[in-house]
Order: structure tokens, then C-alpha cells, then sequence
């Protein structure tokens, strides 16, 4: 049957794919990667050749209406990404909006993505969370912090390696450097580490330790006991 399929990949440890993904991708008629080499070296772990075709955030824009049209036309369609769940903070929700406005069946595996295993293991409260996946670089990155400084669900953020000490240290000076905090790097794979404490010692921590990998930092939420004292001093 035709219709669009967004197909999780591993994080990190390829055993993490799931049999139903690994069925999916055997069947469907085409492949959308964000790497098709990346997705290439996944494919022949699995032993499967298929037709793959890119999908990045450089050229969805001039590709989703012809992909729609290609599922609408009879082919079922799997939608990949370098690694995790598509969608989440990589591409698309532009070709999932297509093809549910064209009335295209869209199918949606669970599976791989970093930031629940992150969240349960910073050992913050996680039964309500928000995500905010990378923040702005430079336009509007200080509003978006500034709507958070009331925020007290857990929040989560992807980040990269290169900007791990200066995204921690803003925290520190917005949300206070005593405020607990968790950063997960390399989630999966074999050199896997969570480090816990304040958003001041996780400064400090990163400061003295180069940052390598790929990073969630898990930030706990505003105390509401500290919102009311805060409310009643005014």
C-alpha cells in the first residue's frame, strides 16, 4: 500500500533498530536519507538494497510536492534520518504537513531518539517536560531563553559540541548556577556518559574537559515554591 513511512534509525549502537523498521525498509519501494551515504552504510549492515534518494534541510523545500506525488502515484515511501526518529530536530514535518494535506496515509514507527533516554537518566523529574531542541544561534535565541526563565517543567536541549560551555554557562546566568542540571553525550554508543550536578559545576566540569560528541542537556525546571516566594516579595 502506498503511503509515507517515517522510519527511526540508531542513535549510535546499530542493535537498536527495531525489526519492524528493518521490515519497513525492506519493503517500500524507495528511501528518503538525510546522508544517503550514512544510510547506505546502514543499509548493508542489514543486507538490504534499495534505491535511495536525498532528503536535507537544503532541498525539502523543492522536493516534498514531487515525493507527495510520487506516494499519491502508488509508491510507498520510508523517510530516514542520519540517526533517531525524523522530525525531531531533523527533517520532516514539511513532507509529513504535504501529505496530510494531500490526504497521503502517513505511518510512524516508534523507536530511536536521544532525548527520552536522556531525560530518564539525568534523574529529574521527567511525568511533564518540554523540549526545545537547538535553540537559535544569534536571532532569537535570547527571547526564546527569556520565555523559559518562568519554565518549571524539565527542559531539554540538543546541542553541539562546539557550543556546549557557552550554551551551559548562558544557563547559569538566566536560570541561576545553582539550578540542577544533567548533559548526556554520545547516548548509545560506546563511549556513553551522563554527568550530573549544578548548571555552575557543569561549567566548571566542561570547562576543564574538551566537550566531544553530541549532547543533551537536561535543566531542571523553576521550583514553584521559588515563583511564590518570588511573587509574595513583590
Amino acid at each position: 500500500m502506498s503511503k509515507l513511512y517515517i522510519v527511526p534509525t540508531p542513535i549510535g549502537n546499530l542493535d537498536d533498530i527495531t525489526v519492524r523498521a528493518v521490515q519497513t525498509l525492506s519493503d517500500v519501494d524507495l528511501i528518503l536519507a538525510e546522508d544517503t551515504r550514512t544510510t547506505s552504510f546502514l543499509l548493508k549492515h542489514l543486507g538490504i538494497e534499495k534505491k535511495i534518494i536525498s532528503h536535507h534541510k537544503f532541498n525539502e523545500h523543492a522536493t516534498v510536492e514531487l515525493i507527495a506525488d510520487r506516494i499519491a502515484g502508488g509508491q510507498s515511501v520510508a523517510l530516514v534520518s542520519d540517526a533517531g526518529t525524523p522530525g525531531i530536530s531533523d527533517p520532516g514535518f514539511l513532507l509529513v504537513r504535504t501529505c496530510v494535506e494531500k490526504g497521503i496515509e502517513v505511518e510512524t514507527l516508534p523507536g530511536a531518539t536521544a532525548l527520552i533516554p536522556a531525560l530518564i537518566q539525568s534523574g529529574l523529574p521527567c511525568d511533564r517536560f518540554c523540549f526545545e531542541g537547538f535553540l537559535p544561534h544569534k536571532k532569537g535565541r535570547s527571547k526564546r531563553l527569556a520565555e523559559l526563565t518562568d519554565e518549571t517543567r524539565t527542559m531539554v536541549f540538543y546541542e553541539s559540541p562546539y557550543r556546549v560551555v557557552k550554551t551551559l554557562s548562558g544557563f547559569a546566568e538566566l536560570f541561576g548556577s545553582d539550578r540542577e542540571a544533567s548533559v548526556s553525550r554520545e547516548i548509545s554508543k560506546k563511549f556513553e556518559q551522563t554527568v550530573r550536578g549544578t548548571l555552575g559545576e557543569l561549567v566548571q566540569r566542561f570547562e576543564r574537559n574538551e566537550p566531544r560528541g553530541e549532547f543533551v542537556i537536561v535543566v531542571a525546571g523553576r521550583s514553584k515554591r521559588k515563583k511564590k516566594e518570588t511573587i509574595s516579595e513583590v
